[in-house]
């Protein structure tokens, strides 16, 4: 077991989402020494930037959580530029830890590298029974090569790392914008909206029969640190909640929370994604011992609570 407190700590897309509750956990923890890359600083998808990022933070230990990432809409838009940009600071960041002898590295994959129609729940070992789904695959397939790159580093050069696999996140703090937005902020938002501008009606994508996993974001961090400090495997492993809900059922469920009384249209010209997804989560719970803790409905609450304080930060 590694004592994150002797290490030098470097979290690539520490100011993010996911990132800050990573941060926050670190502190919790009683580790002095987290560099947080920012991208004005250190554009990670130029190799020479990341060699100067090293030099200058010398981390013992690299959490990559950086990516260019946004829902069903924002994959559809930009597939070329989060192929290319999700690729490129994996495969040179990691190459580059190598290099520079850092003792572990931590790659943050993406459930969207499953393939389409994975048998619920999600194994690990199902990871390359067929295509991802197809909205979703040019980012999942740039992810699932630090998976890949992994392997093979750690079977050439024993090099440390490990690669995990968060399910969909939510939470106070995510992304409300809507044309990059995932699901549950853009209905928190669409809801809230709606009720305060007194509409009568909001509009949902796809036909609401799709289901979803979501882990709340700082159980995802809570994992992520259990693994670095715990596992030392080649093995994928799902980082999850372990239960599905329709769309359906999750527009439902954030109307009444927020207290949005309108009518939830359905536009079925716009796609559902993947049609399920859950996964098994026993290998965390073995390899780590992670299990969730937040209560989704409770999680829900928290969230609509941040943006009806906060809006869009």
């Amino acid at each position: 077991m590694i004592n994150l407190n002797e290490k030098r700590i470097v979290v690539t897309g520490g100011a993010g989402f996911l990132g800050s509750y990573l941060v926050e956990r670190l502190r919790l923890r009683g580790v002095k020494e987290v560099y947080v890359p920012r991208s004005r600083v250190y554009d990670l998808i130029k190799e020479a930037n990341i060699i100067r990022m090293l030099s200058d933070m010398k981390p013992d230990i690299v959490i990559h959580l950086a990516a260019v990432v946004g829902g069903i809409g924002a994959n559809r838009e930009h597939p070329g530029e989060f192929f290319y940009t999700n690729l490129m600071m994996g495969a040179q960041l990691m190459e580059q830890c190598r290099l520079f002898n850092v003792e572990k590295f931590v790659a943050a994959g993406t459930i969207c590298a499953y393939p389409k129609f994975t048998p619920v729940p999600f194994k690990e070992e199902d990871l390359w029974e067929g295509y991802p789904e197809e909205t979703n695959a040019p980012y999942g397939l740039a992810k699932k090569m630090m998976l890949v790159q992994s392997q093979a580093y750690r079977e050439q050069y024993g090099f440390n790392s490990i690669y995990l696999l968060p399910v969909n996140l939510y939470g106070p703090r995510d992304n409300f914008i809507l044309n990059s937005s995932h699901v549950i902020p853009a209905i928190i938002r669409k809801c809230v909206d709606a009720k305060r501008a007194g509409q009568d009606h909001i509009t949902a994508w796809g036909t609401g029969s799709a289901t979803r996993e979501f882990l709340y974001a700082d159980d995802c961090a809570e994992a992520i640190l259990l693994a670095t400090e715990r596992y030392d495997k080649s093995e994928p492993v799902n980082i999850g909640a372990g239960f599905e809900i329709s769309i359906k059922e999750l527009t439902e469920l954030i109307a009444e929370l927020t207290g949005f009384k309108g009518e939830i249209k359905w536009d079925k010209s716009k796609p559902d994604g993947q049609p399920r997804r859950c996964l098994d989560v026993t290998k965390a719970e073995n390899e780590f011992g992670f299990k969730a803790k937040m209560d989704f409905k409770e999680g829900i609450i928290n969230t609509i609570e941040w943006y009806e304080e906060f809006g869009i930060m």
